[in-house]
């Protein structure tokens, strides 16, 4: 199937498809006589892994991993699941970390009356002031 087909079924964009080529992330395709690119199902099926592993927020560099591990079927499934893990670790991580930065904006809008000279404003001064 040409490219345009494959974006379609794979759900990705063309541009898309040429960046993964470029980064290793999908073999280069093969040329008919004309110079298309010539994909096959096996594509569509990578891209999808692809796609839905951009969604749970794996890096490229952490899909080629994955791309890797599963190569061979038959292999076992701790080393996936423990990728797995720390990206759910990672998550949690800066779930953490925005849930302390949502408090502390928070508490400055709260503390801000919103009105009156900006010299006296809370925010400016929590945003001013050195750390110590």
């Amino acid at each position: 199937m040409k490219i345009g087909a494959l974006a379609q079924r794979a759900e990705v964009g063309i541009d898309t498809i040429r960046y993964y080529e470029r980064e290793g992330v999908i073999p280069a395709a093969q040329r008919r006589e004309s110079g298309y690119r010539e994909y096959g199902d096996g594509d569509v099926s990578r891209l999808r892994f692809v796609r839905r592993a951009k969604e749970l927020g794996f890096t490229l560099p952490e899909i080629r991993d994955l791309l890797d591990l599963t190569a061979n079927a038959s292999s076992d499934m701790a080393l996936l699941n423990r990728r797995a893990q720390e990206k759910l670790d990672d998550v949690n991580r800066r779930i953490a970390e925005l849930a302390r930065v949502r408090d502390a904006l928070k508490q400055l809008v709260v503390a801000c009356p919103g009105h009156g000279a900006l010299d006296a404003c809370p925010i400016m001064a929590a945003l001013s002031e050195d750390a110590a």
